[in-house]
């Protein structure tokens, strides 16, 4: 039988109606003839709540100890939905990162995989099990418990599905697909049916919450189609998958809406307090580098330690313009400075998006004219 590798996230396994429905989405791809694994999230806000609860104890929680406290969350899920599944006469196995093989690098609160050793998975597919994987954790080759940052568990599935050669793999979620922008804040956006790995590795890494950027990045060097869907509805989703070159096209609009803007000449210091801080850049333009907040847990402290040594603006947020070919000409941001209506404070280039600093509270807006003139228009 071929493997199957289905992601839920939080809002999917929120409570515990939403998990016995998951575990009856999983029980019917079982009768379908599929080995099935299963990746899941906290249960809906668990990971805020257990960050706030650090944060009550510290304002720059010990990154090490986070790790610990933080994969609590996908193991109270991973358990109730195996016992899910039990219920419904469905023999499922549960298992940690480190029980699944996931080995990482030793960067507390944001690791990466280096090696996918699913030894204990395959065995239990073996026995005709479901598998349940706690997404987001594995562990370091010093035997250190690590996460992997925020929507680690796309990542989770990813590395899963390249180890196993498994025949799909699905993101499942509480909207059908990629859109071309959030439509929280677009009324207008659009479901994209199909985009590449590239594109939505830059969606990803501009703000776009649907799928991580790392996972992506993941999917794209192993040849693997992602499915992203919605976990309780039946449309078509998106797929993210290897595509030819195309001419201009525009894929969508991303909003990162907390980021620290950091300059200064002296680029070693910068980095070296960064990585102290487990705040690493998402890019760096010029002489100034772009942080994002997701990932950083102790924020009060990075500021004190970054003034010393650099420049620092804050209240800023970063938009972008992302598609095929977008930085290759000037007209693409000819159009979007026009849109935007206001200067922005930097503004990078790059060959598949365009991207802008701009006030946090003009970011939401700043969405809606860059998406009215890139994808309502077009």
């Amino acid at each position: 039988m071929g493997i199957i590798v289905q992601k839920y996230g939080g809002s999917s396994v929120a409570d515990v109606a939403k998990i016995r429905r998951v575990a009856a989405r999983v029980a019917q791809t079982r009768e379908g003839g599929q080995q099935v694994v299963v990746v899941v999230s906290a249960m809906g806000d668990t990971t805020d709540e257990l960050l706030a609860l650090a944060r009550k104890v510290t304002d720059d929680p010990h990154r090490r100890e986070l790790d610990m406290l933080l994969t609590a969350g996908e193991r109270i899920s991973m358990a109730l939905l195996g016992m899910a599944l039990h219920d419904r006469g469905v023999d499922a196995v549960s298992f940690t990162g480190s029980q699944s093989g996931i080995i990482t690098d030793g960067a507390h609160t944001n690791a990466r995989i280096v090696e996918v050793r699913p030894v204990r998975i395959l065995e239990a597919l073996e026995r005709g099990k479901v598998v349940i994987v706690a997404g987001y954790q594995g562990v370091s080759r010093e035997k250190e418990v690590t996460t992997l940052g925020r929507g680690g568990s796309d990542t989770t599935a990813v590395a899963l599905a390249a180890a196993l050669q498994a025949d799909l793999c699905e993101i499942c979620s509480d909207v059908d697909g990629v859109f071309s922008a959030d439509p929280r804040i677009v009324a207008n956006a659009r479901r994209l049916p199909e985009l590449s790995h590239e594109e939505m590795q830059e969606l990803a890494l501009a703000g776009a919450k649907v799928l991580n950027a790392q996972a992506v990045e993941f999917a794209r060097d192993r040849g693997i189609t992602i499915h992203a869907r919605s976990t309780f509805q039946s449309g078509p989703g998106s797929l993210v998958k290897r595509a030819a070159t195309r001419e201009l096209r525009v894929s969508g609009v991303a909003l990162d809406p907390e980021i620290l803007v950091v300059r200064g000449s002296d680029r070693r210091a910068i980095l070296d307090v960064l990585s102290t801080h487990g705040a690493w850049p998402r890019e760096c333009w010029d002489a100034q580098a772009v942080v994002p907040l997701e990932n950083v847990h102790g924020l009060p402290a990075l500021l004190d330690a970054l003034r010393p040594v650099a420049e620092v603006e804050e209240g800023l947020a970063q938009v972008s313009v992302v598609g095929t070919g977008i930085g290759a000409s000037k007209e693409p941001l000819e159009r979007a400075r026009r849109a935007l209506e206001l200067e922005p404070h930097g503004v990078l280039v790059a060959p598949l998006r365009i991207a802008f600093l701009v006030p946090r509270e003009s970011a939401k807006e700043c969405v809606r004219r860059l998406h009215a003139e890139f994808v309502e228009r077009s």
